[in-house]
C-alpha cells in the first residue's frame, strides 16, 4: 500500500507508528528468544553469564532482523520513488494528446541522436511538418474533430518512425517534426514525401467521410557539424517556403551553418 505523506505531521506520524511495530517486535521477539533459552519455568535460577549469553544474542539477532526489515523498505520506497520520478520525467517530456515526444523531450533526444550521428560520422535529416488550414478545420468541424486530426496525423508519422528508427515529435500546435540520420538528401526527401502521402490519404471523420487533411513539410540534410537550433531553422524556412508555393508539398533547404 503506498505511503502518503505531504505535511510534518504525517511524517512525525509514520516515524511514531515505525517506533512503535520496532518496540513492539523487539519485545515479542526478546520474549520468544528467552523462553527458547530459559524454557517457560519462570522461577528457573538464572546466572550472570547466561543472561550476558541471552543479550548478546538477542541483541544481534534483533538487531539484524530489524534493521533488515526496515533496510528492505528504505529500498522498495526508494524503487517507487525512482519510478514516479521516471514517469514523472516521461509525462514531462510527452504530448498527452498524441502520445509523441512534446517539444522538451524532442530537444532532449534529438541532441542525443545528433551527438551519435556526429560521433558515428553519420548525416542528419530535420524535418519540419505542418498540418495545412487547420485553423479552419477546428472553425468549421470544431476542436474535438481538431484533435482527432492531430492524433491520426501523430499516428502517421509514429508508423514511419518505427519503420525508419526516426524521432518525431509533436513540437507544438498543429507542427511535428522528425529526425533522421545517416540518410542522404534523396533518402530524407523520399521519406517526407512519404509522410506527406500517408497523411493525405488519411481517413479522420468517422471512418466513412473523409476530411481532407494535407501537410506541409520542410527538411534540411546536413553532413556535420550539427546544430540542433540551426537544422531547426533552415528545415522551418523550408517549411514557410512550401506554404508559399501551395502547400501539400515538400521543400528542401540548405543549412546555412
Amino acid at each position: 500500500m503506498a505511503i502518503k505523506i505531504e505535511t510534518r505531521g504525517d511524517v512525525l506520524r509514520r516515524t511514531g507508528k515505525v517506533m512503535v511495530i520496532a518496540a513492539g517486535m523487539t519485545a515479542a521477539m526478546s520474549f520468544s528468544i528467552g523462553m527458547l533459552v530459559f524454557g517457560r519455568d519462570l522461577a528457573a535460577s538464572i546466572t550472570v553469564g547466561q543472561m550476558q549469553a541471552f543479550g548478546l544474542t538477542a541483541g544481534v539477532f534483533i538487531g539484524v532482523t530489524l534493521s533488515g526489515a526496515m533496510s528492505y523498505r528504505a529500498g522498495m520506497l526508494m524503487l517507487e520513488l525512482a519510478q514516479t520520478r521516471r514517469e514523472l520525467a516521461q509525462i514531462s517530456q510527452t504530448d498527452q494528446l498524441t502520445g509523441l515526444l512534446n517539444r522538451r523531450g524532442f530537444d532532449a533526444e534529438a541532441a542525443i541522436a545528433l551527438d551519435k550521428a556526429e560521433t558515428d560520422g553519420a548525416s542528419a535529416a530535420v524535418l519540419m511538418c505542418d498540418i495545412d488550414h487547420f485553423k479552419s478545420i477546428n472553425d468549421r468541424y470544431g476542436h474535438e474533430i481538431g484533435d482527432k486530426v492531430l492524433v491520426e496525423i501523430a499516428d502517421v508519422l509514429r508508423e514511419f518512425a518505427v519503420r525508419h528508427g526516426a524521432l518525431v515529435a509533436r513540437y507544438g500546435g498543429e507542427e511535428f517534426a522528425a529526425v533522421l540520420t545517416g540518410r542522404s538528401h534523396e533518402q530524407a526527401a523520399r521519406g517526407a514525401e512519404e509522410i506527406r502521402r500517408d497523411c493525405a490519404a488519411r481517413t479522420i471523420l468517422d471512418g466513412v467521410t473523409q476530411l481532407p487533411v494535407t501537410i506541409s513539410i520542410g527538411f534540411t540534410v546536413k553532413d556535420a557539424g550539427f546544430d540542433l537550433g540551426g537544422l531547426m531553422r533552415t528545415a522551418d524556412q523550408a517549411l514557410y517556403a512550401a506554404k508559399r508555393h501551395g502547400r501539400d508539398r515538400v521543400e528542401h533547404a540548405r543549412d546555412a551553418a
